[in-house]
């Protein structure tokens, strides 16, 4: 159990989160339990138990699905990819070993996988009851693209944009259902500072993870509030930037049942228009609670980072 000091539970917090980002920038290097230890400044002992409580997951077990579900996503987006180089890319010793571990989390091969169409399917956990393990399921959308794009056309704008960069305060947050309680954690953070008060106000989520190759529960994300002027962090908040760029801009006011349809119409379009995504996370930028809109509505901007 988790200490109940909560300067103590912070610093765990802090700590595993710098873990989280230095898996993430070297999946296709050696991690093993002693190096990422050393990242968070604890034994190895302590370390593994801290992060499967924090986490949910064991090292290995979370930075095996990092690995895989990163694969994955090259399969969707560059369809020259050579197969056995990115298993041994990103860990595997050998192609029949990669396929083994691809198929057992996502239900079919690289190869099956690959010919799929990400654009009709997302990703969905499911429960084996024989062994208890994680298996994958694709389900198919339920509407029509030409409808779809009929939607888009009537509800969005969309436009590429050079953004500025921005600097920014966060929270990580894994799981769909934990982002609203770590984006209120946030609002209290910051209202002391006087940054809730600005009349530009904005706040961010950035995306670590894709939902169509993560499961909901898995998804990594970070709540941020953009920050106008420098500002010290302290306890669980860090600081990090998105850095200026190219980007799909969609802007939107969209119920909150209506985020999965914009996202999904944000990349039939990037596709339609011969765009390619770049690593850097995709993100949502917020301009109103939308609690406080007559229809509940959030005014957003969607951005997909683009060469």
């Amino acid at each position: 159990m988790l200490t109940t000091d909560p300067s103590q539970r912070e610093d765990y917090i802090r700590r595993i989160t710098k873990v989280l980002n230095f898996i993430e920038d070297n999946l296709d290097a050696a991690l093993s339990l002693e190096t990422v230890a050393a990242v968070a400044h604890y034994s190895p002992y302590h370390f593994h138990r801290l992060f499967k409580l924090l986490t949910s997951e064991t090292l290995n077990t979370y930075i095996n699905r990092k690995r895989i579900e990163k694969a994955a996503s090259s399969l969707m987006r560059q369809k020259e990819v050579n197969i056995t180089e990115l298993s041994l890319h990103y860990g595997f010793n050998s192609h029949s070993a990669f396929t083994r571990a691809f198929k057992k989390f996502y239900g079919m091969s690289p190869t099956e996988f690959r010919k799929s169409s990400p654009n009709k399917y997302s990703k969905i956990g499911q429960t084996d009851s024989k062994n208890g393990q994680t298996i994958v399921a694709f389900e198919e959308y339920l509407y029509n693209i030409t409808n779809h794009i009929d939607w888009m056309n009537t509800n969005s704008t969309i436009a590429i944009k050079e953004l500025p960069t921005l600097e920014l305060a966060y929270l990580s947050s894994i799981g769909i259902a934990n982002l609203r309680s770590t984006f209120e954690k946030l609002m209290r953070w910051a209202k002391p500072k006087g940054l809730m008060d600005s009349p530009d106000l904005k706040m961010l989520t950035i995306f670590h993870d894709s939902f169509k190759i993560t499961a909901p529960d898995k998804v990594r994300m970070s709540a941020c509030i953009v920050l106008n002027k420098p500002v010290s962090t302290d306890g669980e908040v860090e600081t990090t930037r998105i850095e200026k760029g190219n980007f799909i801009v969609g802007h939107f006011e969209l119920k909150p049942d209506e985020f999965e349809k914009a996202w999904t119409g944000m990349y039939i379009w990037m596709n339609e228009n011969g765009y390619k995504v770049t690593e850097k996370n995709s993100f949502e930028i917020y301009y109103n609670d939308f609690t406080t809109h007559p229809e509940k509505k959030s005014i957003v901007d969607l951005c997909i980072p683009i060469d």
